[in-house]
């Protein structure tokens, strides 16, 4: 193969510096992403092997280190070019040279698009930059959808002209793992009639085209999961096989052929997996065609992207402010004695700020509340924590907020918030998927609906639970419904581990507390179940339903058998999708 041409530099100003310095610059940031990808790509592709020998602690282990590993590059990077280039490293016209010659160098690549976010993740370190800098920044804002341009997609591809069973044996043969099917012949039959019967019910038969299948296994958790399409005509079906590792044996656990079980499948409440690709943007377009409805910046997130799914998310919102009127304004629901909130009509994100100070009854500070939300960002989230991402130094004309957000924003996060001119300058926000607050929803929804959501609601706090976390406030004003009908959890300022707790029945009261307090002791980390259903604020006929359906909840007990699992280092099963859905029920 033939070395790319060299690219001629123009001609330089006589403050630009010289171009074989821009160069040493671009080299090491080029040096950082690929120490970065080669990192990224390393821990993720030991989830086979974890899978395969059951080691649940090491898939947790890794998705921790991996989190980690941009922010770590990142400053290594910053201080390399500390290093080399002293205080000339903030010199604008340095970055813009560096800029183009990084350009140069990363021409070609497959994953350009991460490498360009890698670019300026390193230069808002350095510059500290307030809103866009256009001159020393990779901006691709324009008029798109911000769908990444058609890559090479790696598929397996099977005829329709082979019975759906032949075809189903053929993908249990190319995704062979280092462990022996637990029930070859079972599965095929079991997927195959899942196959037929999908098709006919979206159909009317089961003819179809060919089926593609994703060549990497995505691996989250204790699972594994085959991801693709049926294909007939102009018409998709998703197809996505669920796998486990329950004894040393595979097993094809269930079948997910319906667009929104699979949208929650990669829902933004869930962690983020681990898919060993070389370049992701093909794997976004091909999810996007069984997804549609799902953000791109949401799909480079849940393929474990999440750096460059906050600059998607970004460039998303900066066209949404372009093409439409609306302005940013107070979010449905109860005002916050942490955070302010804030939306906008038409756009499908709430934006957070952490309050200068806190209501009477938090003992929380600022900097604990940050730790929390980390605390988040780094623990399985088991389809029941909203997915944060956080932004620092952004700028919005001051029109785009409607008076009375702008006010509060002004004045209960003055800290944070400011006025540059015309421009209100945000030094530090966190954005979240929108949901509906679960007690709006009780009040505004059809009766079913609502008891549906007060059954989930409990099943949230086992899922939680499960994963050793502890909500702390209970208010149903706390958590928000999903388009699926999920009830998650969004308000994370007095989140816990439920190893943290000291789960006590509640004693009885003695002698005359005139009216001011219990009158027995109450430890900082003491939680009494029974008082559950009073805080959780449902309407007496849902709070009989939620007593009925989910009694344990409302008693030490099962709180501290969860403790006693995650103190032997059980990893108890979440599983992303309903249980009708499981092969072999029971």
């Amino acid at each position: 193969m033939e070395p790319l041409p060299a690219v001629p530099y123009p001609p330089r100003a006589m403050n630009e510096p010289d171009g074989r310095i821009a160069r040493k610059g671009a080299i090491l940031v080029k040096w950082g992403f690929e120490q970065y990808r080669s990192g990224f790509r390393r821990i993720t592709r030991r989830s086979a092997l974890h899978f395969e020998t059951s080691d649940w602690h090491g898939v947790q282990h890794d998705m921790v280190e991996r989190l980690a590993l941009y922010t770590n590059v990142v400053r290594r990077v910053v201080a390399s070019l500390e290093e080399v280039f002293g205080q000339p490293q903030r010199s604008p016209e340095l970055w813009s040279a560096m800029k183009r010659e990084f350009s140069w160098l990363m021409n070609g690549h497959g994953d350009l698009e991460l490498a360009e976010t890698f670019f300026n993740s390193v230069t808002r370190k350095v510059f500290t930059t307030v809103g866009v800098d256009p001159k020393r920044e990779f901006v691709h804002f324009g008029s798109d959808s911000g769908l990444p341009a058609t890559g090479a997609v790696p598929v397996r591809t099977y005829p329709g002209a082979l019975s759906t069973r032949s075809v189903v044996h053929q993908v249990l043969d190319d995704y062979e793992f280092g462990i022996p099917w637990a029930d070859y012949e079972g599965d095929a039959e079991l997927v195959g009639r899942a196959v037929d019967e999908a098709l006919t019910a979206a159909w009317g038969d089961t003819e179809f085209d060919f089926v593609e299948l994703l060549e990497p296994v995505f691996y989250r958790n204790k699972g594994a999961y085959v991801v693709g399409r049926v294909v007939r005509g102009e018409r998709f079906l998703p197809l996505v096989l669920a796998l486990v590792n329950p004894d040393g044996r595979a097993v094809v656990d269930a079948v997910l052929l319906d667009e929104d079980e699979v949208s929650v499948v990669f829902s933004f409440t869930r962690s983020y997996f681990h898919v060993d690709v070389e370049a992701p943007a093909g794997i976004v377009r091909f999810m996007k065609s069984i997804l549609p409805r799902k953000p791109v910046a949401e799909l480079y997130v849940t393929l474990g992207y999440n750096k460059h799914g906050k600059t998607e998310l970004f460039r998303d919102l900066l066209r949404h402010l372009e093409r439409s009127g609306d302005r940013f304004e107070t979010a449905r629901g109860e005002k916050g004695m942490v955070m302010v909130v804030f939306t906008m009509p038409g756009y499908d994100v709430v934006f957070k700020v952490i309050r200068d100070r806190f209501g009477p009854t938090k003992t929380v500070t600022r900097s604990q509340v940050k730790e929390r939300y980390q605390f988040v960002f780094e623990h399985d989230r088991a389809g029941r924590l909203v997915d944060v991402q956080e932004y620092e130094f952004l700028e919005f004309g001051r029109d785009r907020f409607a008076p009375d957000i702008l006010e509060e924003l002004l004045t209960e996060c003055s800290e944070t918030v400011g006025l540059e001119g015309g421009d209100v300058v945000i030094r530090h926000l966190y954005t979240e998927r929108r949901v509906t607050p679960l007690n709006l929803f009780i009040r505004e929804a059809a009766p079913e609906a609502a008891r549906d959501a007060v059954l989930d609601f409990g099943r949230a706090l086992r899922d939680l639970a499960a994963t050793n976390i502890f909500p702390g406030d209970l208010l149903v004003k706390n958590f928000g419904v999903t388009r699926h009908g999920r009830v998650v959890f969004y308000d994370y300022d007095e989140l816990c581990a439920v190893t943290d707790c000291e789960f006590r029945e509640l004693p009885e009261a003695s002698g005359d507390d005139g009216g001011e307090g219990p009158s027995f002791y109450v430890g900082p980390r003491d939680v009494f179940p029974e008082e559950f259903l009073t805080f959780m604020g449902f309407p007496k006929p849902l709070r009989s339903l939620f007593a009925e359906a989910h009694p344990d909840l409302v008693r030490p007990e099962f709180w501290n058998e969860m403790k006693r699992r995650h103190a032997a280092r059980e990893v108890p099963d979440v599983f992303p999708y309903p249980p009708k859905r499981r092969l072999r029920r029971g």
